[in-house]
């Protein structure tokens, strides 16, 4: 069974009397462990994708299932627990708190679960650790360079073990070295830590290290190619 599964997803929005076609009956399953990279031009419905996989949304028609559980038949208290133990986000623009320290912007999550002080901070550091920051550890973002506050944002959302990591455009902001850096990162931790990595991006190199590039245009999928 797919980790994900879309299977005939639509989604609409509804602007004024103006209905968009945000995807149109878009199939796709992504299996645990699996790295897909997901691509298309402005427009072409990648956005509202990732918030249907990220349990963000429900479809307009169609099935969306997480392992086995279509997301649909789930409560927003039920969708909010499901993302906060499963799913980690990584964002273009870091999305950090400025007045933390990388530790405590790692602990956050772990703050939502109930997780106490010490197991948080512990925790914490070791995944600043994993991540090549052991000694940027108590520096603030504003004290980063964009790479290391992707990275920070890597072990964010890593904090609480989810199956899948979600990264939106994750070197959109970063030059091609830090880049590449970020991507090799998302490789190990689905290599050696099992994690369902799925990246949306323009970036052409994040379909090096991925197992499966998805291409969407209007709300469809028009290819999908397996990489060497």
């Amino acid at each position: 069974m797919p980790l994900l599964d879309l299977k005939g997803v639509t989604k609409d929005y509804h602007l004024g009397k103006t209905v968009v076609h945000a995807l149109r009956g878009l199939d796709l399953d992504i299996n645990k462990g699996e790295i897909v990279a997901i691509m298309g031009p402005s427009g072409s419905g990648k956005s509202t994708l990732m918030h249907i996989l990220g349990c963000v949304d429900t479809p307009t028609s169609g099935e969306a299932s997480i392992e086995g559980t279509q997301i649909k038949s789930l409560t927003e208290r039920q969708l909010v627990a499901l993302r906060g133990r499963k799913i980690g986000f990584v964002f273009q623009t870091f999305n950090l708190m400025q007045t933390l320290s990388a530790q405590q912007n790692v602990e956050l999550p772990m703050i939502f679960q109930g997780i106490k002080r010490k197991e948080r901070a512990q925790r914490a550091v070791e995944l600043l650790t994993k991540v090549g920051l052991a000694d940027r550890v108590h520096h603030r973002p504003n004290e980063l360079s964009g790479g290391e506050r992707q990275r920070v944002a890597i072990a964010r959302a890593l904090a609480n073990d989810p199956e899948i990591l979600l990264a939106d455009e994750p070197t959109g902001n970063l030059d091609s070295e830090s880049g590449e850096t970020i991507l090799n990162l998302l490789k190990k931790l689905s290599e050696e830590d099992g994690k369902t990595v799925i990246i949306v991006t323009h970036d052409p190199d994040a379909t090096a290290i991925a197992a499966r590039t998805v291409r969407l245009h209007d709300g469809r999928v028009v290819e999908e190619a397996r990489n060497a």
